[in-house]
């Protein structure tokens, strides 16, 4: 029994900083969290390659420490290293799981048609194009029009906030009469299960030197 504890310490000291980076990338990305097993699997996975990196970098160092002895790796290393590392792989791989620059490039080669976002609604919502203001469509047939402040990203749960909100009025036939301005708020939420479906506006603004202004016509 006392062995099986002292494996099962041992076991848990070597995953750790896979759990360190999968916690830092979970926290970091709107990536679902995966189940128990998966975790394990994912956290086995980034101390596979935690511990090359520290591995490599211990061989640097003894190989330094033969000419300045102030570069010593003792029992604590090993470990200080491996969070620290862990810490940066987390904070890597979620960058670039944020910004899909891995996954443009591998498009362009035809490797694959996936982006790094956990699903279209994000990435739709990330799309620089997209910055605009949008509507609402609601139950009811209701359109509520307005900039979104902040946005769910996930499509199943979350509120949207919107600032400079209006409701988008129309007749019996679908025709355009007006907006209804929604005066003497700051900005409203919405939950994002009432919502049916997005537009998202086409600019009709361009920014220059800090102020907005509309965009010309003319060629």
């Amino acid at each position: 029994m006392e062995s099986l504890s002292k494996d099962l310490v041992t076991l848990f000291q070597y995953l750790f900083p896979g759990f360190v980076a999968a916690w830092i990338f979970y926290g970091l990305t709107s990536f679902p969290k995966p189940s128990q097993f998966e975790r394990v699997v994912q956290a086995l996975i980034f101390t596979i390659f935690i511990q090359g990196f520290v591995y490599l970098f211990k061989e640097l160092m003894f190989l330094i420490g033969n000419k300045l002895p102030l570069f010593n790796w003792n029992s604590y290393s090993n470990l200080i290293w491996s969070i620290a590392v862990a810490i940066l792989f987390g904070i890597i791989f979620s960058y670039y799981a944020n910004n899909d620059k891995v996954h443009t490039k591998l498009r362009n080669w035809n490797i694959t048609k996936e982006t790094s976002y956990p699903s279209e609604w994000f990435g739709t919502f990330l799309d620089k194009d997209n910055e605009t203001y949008i509507v609402l469509h609601l139950d009811g047939e209701r359109r509520l029009y307005g900039w979104v402040k902040e946005w769910p990203s996930d499509s199943e749960k979350g509120h949207f906030v919107l600032v400079q909100a209006s409701w988008l009025d129309s007749d019996e036939k679908g025709k355009e009469k007006g907006e209804i301005q929604l005066t003497g708020l700051n900005s409203i939420m919405v939950d994002v299960k009432e919502v049916k479906m997005v537009e998202f506006m086409k600019k009709t603004w361009e920014v220059k030197n800090g102020k907005e202004r509309i965009k010309s016509t003319t060629t």
